[in-house]
């Protein structure tokens, strides 16, 4: 053996020291001390100098620190100065399947969601492994986030009759899937036969507006959530136009122009009415359709967490977009200035948003790509509260678990951010994290550094 290799095997074993002290799983208990609270169970609440007790990966109590105090065998984590708030949820997130049995992937890319403080994550392309998965994560045998998965794709090519609607709907539910996922191309009366079957076995459904069903009647069949508010540009267009234009572009692009602004009362009314969610992924569009150069967006610091195969891939799709003889800068901004509206509306009307981005997606890296959503949905003008709920309690009430998760609550999973400063004061504070704890288990800075660097050294970064 050489000095040298003796010398690399200390480091390595030094560094997996570090983190099973860094990363380990939860003790008899953990006490987060002298840290500031933000509950995010209503209002802009903050409980300043508390301890927060944390047994059996949930949060088992609250109260000033000179009051509560740790027991002798906890680990304590000191959060002077520091803000406990709820880990994050991905409302529009993808978790890739293992390739020919190797999982490396899939973990890499459900740590780059715990990197980021995302603690939930609802996957919108299942597949019968997510179902392994999750019960998985449930039992903490996979670092990862809490999951919730959808079906495999219900669109214009997997149910193309009445029938296979309800066929597949019947098998999903049977299966333990969370809810249905919808893709582009469904016909009319084969949706309303999906519908009719999914309130029969009692499964819920959501994702895109097909075009032959459009968004008023999507939203009258009870979508749980329409991600993208895909349909809602399309439904401010004349319907003289809307129906006679045959290329309407990537959720309804090329009929920005023609959207009719006093129309948008009338879909947040029926969006609110009908109880239905919305996902926004407004980032996705900022990044994807804008005229910046993909190369540039491809020197992003995150980007080194993805494979060069991918990049190339992102590169490519950007490029054949904004290369494309019909692209024009102004409309670009006239697209998003018209979902920017539609998000102040929703806000204004009382319709519940969810946080979500579409990750991994073209420029959109799991977990960093909130980054950028948090950022878009400010730019649209939603007040730091709104956002904050959007990833925290606002997908609990949307399962039906609050309480459960996405408050700093008694009872609660103990999902938490601990953050250097008060994102209700500046959001990026949200991303100045000390660490990240998942169902107890607390995940250290020094910890998330290492595994990042772990998985850009992978692809030669």
């Amino acid at each position: 053996m050489t000095k040298k290799w003796l010398l690399s095997l200390s480091l390595t074993l030094g560094v997996l020291a570090l983190y099973a002290q860094s990363a380990k799983k939860a003790g008899p208990e953990t006490a987060f001390t002298h840290v500031n609270v933000l509950p995010m169970d209503g209002g802009r609440t903050l409980l300043e100098n508390q301890t927060v007790i944390v047994k059996a990966g949930k949060i088992a109590k609250i109260g000033p620190s000179d009051k509560v105090k740790p027991g002798k065998l906890a680990t304590v984590i000191d959060g002077t100065g520091k803000y406990l708030l709820p880990g994050l949820a991905e409302m529009h997130a993808h978790i890739p399947t293992p390739d020919n049995g190797d999982d490396a992937l899939v973990k890499e890319t459900l740590f780059l969601y715990l990197a980021n403080g995302v603690t939930t994550i609802r996957g919108m392309l299942g597949a019968p492994y997510h179902l392994q998965l999750r019960k998985m994560a449930e039992n903490n045998e996979v670092l990862s986030p809490r999951i919730v998965t959808s079906s495999p794709s219900l669109n214009g090519s997997t149910i193309q009759t009445p029938e296979e609607a309800q066929e597949k709907v019947t098998k999903y539910q049977h299966d333990g899937y969370d809810f249905l996922k919808i893709h582009p191309g469904v016909k009319l009366d084969v949706f309303d036969a999906m519908v009719r079957t999914a309130r029969k076995v009692g499964i819920t459904f959501a994702g895109h507006v097909p075009v032959d069903v459009g968004i008023r009647h999507a939203l009258e069949s009870g979508y749980a959530s329409v991600d993208h508010m895909d349909g809602y540009v399309e439904g401010l267009a004349p319907a003289a136009i809307r129906d006679t234009m045959k290329n309407q572009g990537f959720f309804g692009y090329d009929l920005a122009p023609f959207a009719d602004e006093q129309a948008i009362p009338e879909l947040t009314g029926l969006t609110k009415g009908n109880n239905v969610w919305v996902v926004p992924t407004q980032s996705l569009f900022v990044r994807w359709f804008s005229p910046e150069d993909p190369n540039v967006l491809a020197n992003e610091p995150e980007m080194k967490y993805m494979s060069p195969k991918t990049l190339y891939q992102w590169r490519q799709s950007k490029a054949s977009l904004i290369t494309s003889p019909d692209y024009n800068e102004a409309q670009w901004k006239q697209f998003i200035a018209v979902r920017q509206k539609m998000l102040r509306a929703f806000r204004r009307t009382g319709v519940g948003l969810l946080l979500g981005s579409d990750a991994p997606q073209v420029f959109n890296v799991p977990g960093f790509s909130l980054h950028h959503e948090v950022k878009a949905l400010e730019e649209a003008g939603l007040p730091i509260e709104t956002i904050l709920e959007s990833g925290t309690v606002n997908p609990a009430r949307f399962f039906g678990k609050q309480g459960q998760f996405g408050t700093v609550t008694v009872g609660a999973s103990a999902d938490l951010i601990l953050a250097d400063g008060n994102p209700m004061n500046n959001l990026d504070d949200l991303w100045n994290q000390s660490g990240v704890m998942v169902r107890g288990q607390w995940l250290s800075r020094e910890f998330i550094a290492g595994k990042l660097a772990e998985i850009a050294a992978k692809y030669g970064n």
